[in-house]
């Protein structure tokens, strides 16, 4: 006899201005079950985390909680129903104690006041369950990231009880914090609690879930038993690749023979990027392949010193360099297009011209201003160069389309006459001739001797222009391809390697 799931949307669409961002998607969730929600970017996991828990009203389809329709308003109504949610940022107030973040919004009263007393020995008695043992009078900012993610699962679990919804719980976290997160998920699902786990970490989801759901371009790929599912075939679904019927030719470029112009000896970050070794030869293009979440992104930023290292070392034209900020690593010679770039690349109040020359400028120093007419002849010719879709250089580059916006970073960085260039998803978010203008690119740098990292999903993309691949899989190096090894079926297997 088939048991009702305890949590069940059926043909969910939610649609944005010019976008559909859930095209008629299912998934179910039963009780004392652990359940991986997986995709790569805009796949559409976020929004239908947001349509379970209220934050969006979907625009079609049917939500059941023990099968009974419900249509949650707001995250208070979703929680009120059963269904809570811990992000990857724990959204609790480091500025109050553990106790009053645990029953926030629901304190007990003794005479009109809080009965402070009582919510302490009740929020002790509920972290001894996760074996906490701490000060539960502290502020929560006292505690490491791994100790609030703990906290904010006891009050989701204690708020609802059914349906607790991670966000990325082990992006933050070491193998021994994962470890004690994972038997405290196990003691809840054995409780009966249903768990629904977005991470980008595959490792993980074979060791701790039970059934996977992948969603990809906004629709339902399927759902899927953890045990019968290999890890390529998982991959393909992700990817809407298959392995036997990727392209098997290998790619013309030659392993490029000029000396090393970076050399990254063991670099790592404690809580993104185990440490990793990496060479960049002059005129040579490095692709890092792997799924989202696999490192690339991290790797990208240490390098540029957007985050910090906590071991390794940098050569760069053969001399250590220790880069504190990304103004050291403009100084030396770096440029880096970020992955996000409305959130980390555009200043989008600023003109495009202000965009462009900025770069320039920090290498420069700000004591040396660059004369209004230089900047005006600089953005003119890289408008030109790289038919960047404008009337004026001094419209706010918030109107431009994501294709422009693009191609006036890389005309920043190219302004700057960097020696080495970081592209962390050059093409993502752009039309088909932007792209093809920018592959195009990304091969004339090279040919005219600069160095590029370039970080891609689009596994066609690297075989393309790369000298040699870096495959990362949960943040480390799983694999180093030069020529002939260079093409999508071996980068393929690479990243489904268990």
């Amino acid at each position: 006899m088939e048991t009702t799931p305890l949590l069940q949307l059926n043909n969910i669409t939610k649609i944005f201005p010019g976008m559909k961002a859930l095209d008629s998607v299912n998934f179910t969730l039963s009780a004392g079950e652990i359940h991986a929600l997986l995709g790569e970017n805009g796949a559409g996991k976020s929004t239908l985390i947001k349509v379970m828990t209220g934050v969006y009203q979907r625009d079609a389809g049917n939500i059941f909680l023990e099968g009974k329709s419900i249509s949650p308003k707001n995250t208070q109504d979703a929680q009120s129903s059963g269904i809570s949610t811990v992000y990857q940022e724990v959204n609790l107030l480091p500025n109050l104690s553990v106790a009053h973040n645990i029953y926030l919004g629901r304190e007990p009263y003794r005479w009109g006041l809080i009965h402070w007393q009582k919510m302490n020995a009740d929020a002790k008695a509920l972290l001894t369950k996760y074996d906490l043992d701490i000060d539960v009078t502290q502020n929560l900012s006292q505690y490491s990231v791994a100790v609030q993610q703990l906290i904010a699962i006891a009050r989701g679990v204690d708020m609802s009880a059914k349906v607790l919804i991670l966000d990325e719980p082990t992006a933050s976290l070491d193998s021994k914090e994962v470890e004690s997160l994972f038997r405290i998920l196990r003691d809840l699902k054995a409780q009966g609690v249903g768990i629904v786990m977005v991470t980008h970490f595959l490792d993980q989801v074979y060791a701790v879930c039970d059934k996977i759901t992948v969603l990809r371009n906004a629709k339902f790929v399927g759902e899927f038993i953890t045990a019968e599912l290999s890890r390529s075939q998982l991959i393909s679904h992700m990817l809407g690749k298959e392995l036997i019927e990727l392209e098997q030719q290998a790619v013309h470029n030659t392993q490029h023979q000029g000396e090393a112009i970076l050399q990254i000896q063991q670099l790592g970050n404690n809580h993104t990027l185990f440490p990793i070794d990496l060479q960049v030869n002059k005129g040579q293009v490095v692709g890092l392949a792997g799924l989202l979440g696999s490192g690339r992104t991290e790797l990208c930023r240490l390098i540029f010193a957007l985050d910090k290292k906590h071991s390794g070392n940098i050569i760069f034209n053969n001399t250590h360099v220790n880069f504190h900020s990304p103004r050291d690593a403009i100084i030396a010679g770096f440029g880096l297009c970020p992955e996000d770039r409305k959130q980390d690349g555009i200043f989008d109040q600023l003109s495009i011209r202000e965009n462009m020359i900025i770069a320039k400028q920090i290498k420069l120093g700000w004591w040396k201003k660059i004369s209004l007419r230089a900047q005006q002849h600089l953005t003119e010719q890289f408008i030109k160069d790289l038919q960047i879709a404008t009337s004026d250089m001094e419209k706010p580059i918030g109107q431009l389309s994501g294709g422009n916006q693009q191609k006036v970073i890389l005309a920043r960085w190219l302004a700057a006459d960097p020696l080495l260039l970081i592209l962390d998803e050059p093409t993502r978010g752009i039309d088909i001739g932007a792209h093809a203008e920018i592959i195009k690119l990304i091969r004339k740098l090279c040919a005219d001797g600069m160095s590029l990292i370039v970080a891609s999903s689009e596994i066609e993309e690297l075989v393309a222009f790369s000298h040699k691949v870096i495959v990362l899989r949960d943040r480390q190096k799983v694999a180093e391809l030069n020529p002939p090894d260079i093409y999508s079926q071996q980068i393929m297997k690479a990243i489904a390697a268990s």
